[in-house]
């Protein structure tokens, strides 16, 4: 039976109100039955969407009820969610995927946000640990796991303190954190809290990898970026304004593009990399500066064997044995056969076509720009398309793209750069996230322009590092790119304040 919130009354200040979307009959039970034995919850909120029948598993439990929503995440769900239970926190429960808290978590999780007086407070799963939450951590797609107990106090306050949330039919809860860390800090317990379901048919975390360039969730993507830069703009590291002109160049180059390509032990790809490379057809001269970071498999000799017979291409072996993939970067980006240009080739993808650095170097010679990024096809190895497709980064736009980057996990590929200004900047030395620590830097100063043609052939095979990664591998590089967000971020506050009359 439905019922309203208005109905839900309780006493006791430190009672949980419980909130989690209807799922499959089955499923929704399993999901409740640890939830109707615990005492500290006063209500149990089953969010139904309109039009789903109401199961009714509640049966006697008058704690239990459910509620028709918009949406599990909307504003105005989470308006309704925070404003009407009397109870001291909300614990959202991610029902969706098949989470439910483990026993004895609801009362660890109150106890923890007690002793720390934290906004909201979140813990690991049975074998899925989660990251730590910086501030840098705005991407909608963070992980809080299962369970998110959020304190309703601070939230009211923080409600009362904004004003009425914008009408947002996604992005309430994105937009409810991200105003709760403006002024207040998130805890997380390194305990497991909540468990996963082992039947099939649950979505699972992995399958959102992709989502956000998939073009059929544009609107939602449009509602993130939305409520992003709603929070960069309140807590003053929103970038406003022109961007910076190139610095003038004084430098000489002895060639006008290079095509980069690091890569360790990819004896079965390189070949068809270097080749797709040497194939381009441009109007300027070009090398091809391959760094081969010590490989072990074969690599070097077939890179030998082939700089043997092409004078453009150039096999670097570079002196330190501690370099990753920016590391190597960094070496061809430094080094004096460099061009005025450099485009980036990952050793087991292609270039899609013979006018690929043609294009990309136009673009960097007419505009404004200080990179430019195109779109690029996800195959496998016997290059047929596979899901998703055609990846072009539609979500950015000229006008805010230097702004959402901060929300996003990349910008795509193919990337070409000035070399001068990838000098000044430099490439991390680490083999995760090197490029977008380049982007961030590139995309505080200057414009980074898009080219939404396919330009380039990512392949997915056995052999990818980023192929079948642990959750703690996942949750290290996530935690190493909300670093590099945290470290912008502060870099842009303190830009703006500086720029800021008297």
């Amino acid at each position: 039976m439905t019922r309203r919130f208005s109905r839900l009354r309780t006493s006791s200040p430190l009672v949980v109100a419980a909130a989690l979307p209807q799922v499959a009959r089955d499923r929704l039970a399993w999901v409740l039955e640890p939830l109707q034995r615990d005492p500290l919850l006063s209500t149990i909120l089953v969010l139904r969407r309109a039009g789903d029948p109401d199961p009714d598993l509640c049966g006697t439990d008058a704690r239990c009820v459910s509620v028709e929503t918009d949406h599990p995440s909307s504003a105005a769900t989470m308006r309704r969610l925070i404003e009407a239970p009397a109870a001291r926190y909300l614990l959202r429960i991610d029902s969706e995927r098949g989470l439910r808290p483990v026993p004895g978590a609801v009362a660890r999780l109150v106890e923890a946000a007690r002793e720390t007086g934290t906004a909201m407070t979140y813990g690991d799963g049975a074998g899925h640990p989660v990251s730590d939450y910086q501030s840098g951590s705005i991407r909608d797609t963070f992980d809080f796991g299962g369970l998110q107990l959020i304190d309703l106090a601070v939230a009211r306050r923080a409600l009362r303190r904004r004003g009425p949330f914008p009408d947002l039919r996604y992005g309430g809860f994105y937009d409810l954190r991200l105003e709760l860390s403006e002024k207040n800090t998130f805890f997380h317990l390194p305990e497991v809290l909540w468990e996963a379901h082992e039947g099939e048919g649950w979505s699972s975390p992995g399958e959102s990898h992709f989502a956000y360039v998939d073009p059929r969730n544009r609107s939602y993507q449009e509602e993130m970026e939305k409520v992003a830069t709603g929070h960069l703009k309140r807590i003053g590291a929103l970038l406003e304004g022109d961007f910076e002109p190139l610095p003038m160049s004084r430098a000489s180059f002895p060639c006008e593009a290079t095509v980069v390509m690091p890569v360790r032990n990819r004896v079965r790809t390189v070949a068809d990399a270097v080749a797709s490379a040497l194939a381009q057809k441009t109007d300027f001269p070009f090398n091809v500066l391959v760094v081969d970071n010590h490989s072990s498999d074969g690599t070097t000799d077939r890179l030998k064997a082939m700089a043997a017979g092409h004078a453009a291409l150039r096999h670097m072996i570079p002196a330190r044995r501690d370099l990753g993939i920016g590391g190597c970067w960094q070496e061809a980006v430094e080094s004096p056969l460099c061009g005025r240009y450099a485009v980036q080739l990952d050793s087991d993808d292609l270039f899609d076509g013979t006018d690929v650095l043609q294009r990309l170097v136009d673009f960097l010679r007419e505009g404004n720009h200080a990179m430019v990024v195109g779109a690029y096809t996800v195959v496998d190895e016997r290059l047929d398309v596979i899901p998703p497709g055609i990846v072009d980064h539609r979500e950015w736009t000229d006008r805010n793209g230097r702004n959402n980057i901060l929300r996003v996990n990349g910008l795509g590929a193919p990337r070409g750069f000035h070399t001068e200004i990838v000098r000044r900047i430099g490439f991390p030395n680490v083999s995760y996230g090197e490029d977008y620590a380049v982007s961030l830097r590139i995309s505080r100063r200057y414009r980074i322009g898009r080219i939404y043609d396919s330009l380039y052939l990512c392949r997915r095979w056995s052999g990818n590092t980023d192929a079948a990664l642990s959750i703690e591998q996942t949750n290290r590089h996530d935690a190493y790119k909300d670093a590099l967000r945290t470290m912008e971020i502060l870099a842009r506050q303190a830009q703006n304040k500086k720029r800021r009359p008297g």
